[in-house]
């Protein structure tokens, strides 16, 4: 039987099958700004270690500069397949492709890079901070210091209140949606300007708790029927240039448990609590989102104080 790890739907994010990787392998925008964060934070006869290797292109990337390359992959079918691509490619014998679990391996040297795309909008389902934080006290204690370089650097997180209208050729389906950032569509209105929520820094010490509480004045009037969750990856921090390299995840939006209406002016409170890697239910159910006091009552409010 499979051990209660392994079992878990989210376990390292999933198993994901090989034709579903052509879709990250065709994803420009994530591409290209791996590739050009490792060819800036690897160096010649660099040592790299890639955490959850999937194709093993990020370990390939890395393999142009590195000497050598420890690429982790849990899932067999992928390991095989990691070695059948990389054998056909330059410098892909750099890469040596490793069956293990993220959780426990740990590079028989002491690495200069560490590569790990687990990473999902808002941090859900997949396990980037926690096999990070485990694996820097595992290393810490086997190798001592300095750490690695971690590819992403950091994660960055807001939340913004939406008008989103679920309707699929008048079927009513408040669901979980990912959208392209930057393509905006009809049924879709900021009803104000996303919050930070948390900021998460590899080179620090992290806990997997990650919790809000925050108001939004509404620039827009609409009905508040979701809230948007923007993940921002920095790859690499550009020093010399005071600059960063970045990957943008989809935009999630979730559904509100009861969508209301809002006025210009209008403050709504808004809270969660979950967990880094956990379910979207975990976050789904530790949403609240409420109208804490209306551009209306305000005013009077003031006129009484005047008056």
């Amino acid at each position: 039987m499979l051990i209660e790890r392994e079992a878990e739907s989210c376990y390292l994010g999933q198993f994901i099958p090989l034709q579903y990787h052509h879709n990250m392998l065709m994803d420009a925008n994530r591409m290209d700004n791996f590739k050009a964060a490792i060819e800036r934070q690897v160096f010649e006869g660099a040592k790299v270690l890639e955490l959850g290797g999937g194709t093993g292109v990020l370990s390939w990337f890395a393999a142009q500069k590195a000497s050598k390359v420890y690429c982790v992959e849990f899932n067999p079918d992928m390991v095989v397949e990691a070695r059948r691509l990389l054998a056909k490619n330059a410098h892909g014998d750099r890469v040596e492709v490793i069956h293990a679990d993220a959780f426990e391996y740990l590079p028989p040297e002491p690495v200069d890079v560490v590569i790990c795309e687990m990473i999902h909008v808002a941090m859900i389902r997949e396990k980037q901070v926690e096999v990070i934080e485990n694996f820097k006290q595992r290393y810490t204690e086997k190798f001592g210091g300095p750490l690695p370089i971690f590819i992403p650097e950091a994660i960055v997180m807001a939340v913004q209140p939406l008008h989103h209208t679920y309707d699929f050729w008048g079927y009513q389906a408040p669901i979980i949606q990912f959208l392209q950032p930057g393509v905006f569509s009809a049924d879709t209105r900021e009803l104000a300007p996303p919050a930070l929520y948390s900021v998460i820094d590899f080179t620090q010490p992290n806990g997997l708790q990650i919790q809000w509480s925050g108001t939004f004045t509404m620039e827009k009037a609409g009905t508040l029927s979701a809230l948007r969750f923007v993940t921002k990856n920095i790859l690499a921090v550009l020093m010399d240039s005071s600059s960063t390299i970045d990957w943008l995840n989809h935009y999630m939006s979730l559904p509100v448990p009861e969508p209301f209406d809002v006025k210009v002016g209008d403050i709504i409170e808004v809270s969660f609590n979950y967990r880094a890697g956990g379910s979207f239910a975990s976050l789904q159910n530790s949403l609240n989102v409420s109208l804490k006091s209306t551009a209306a009552s305000r005013a009077a409010h003031l006129s009484l104080v005047h008056a």
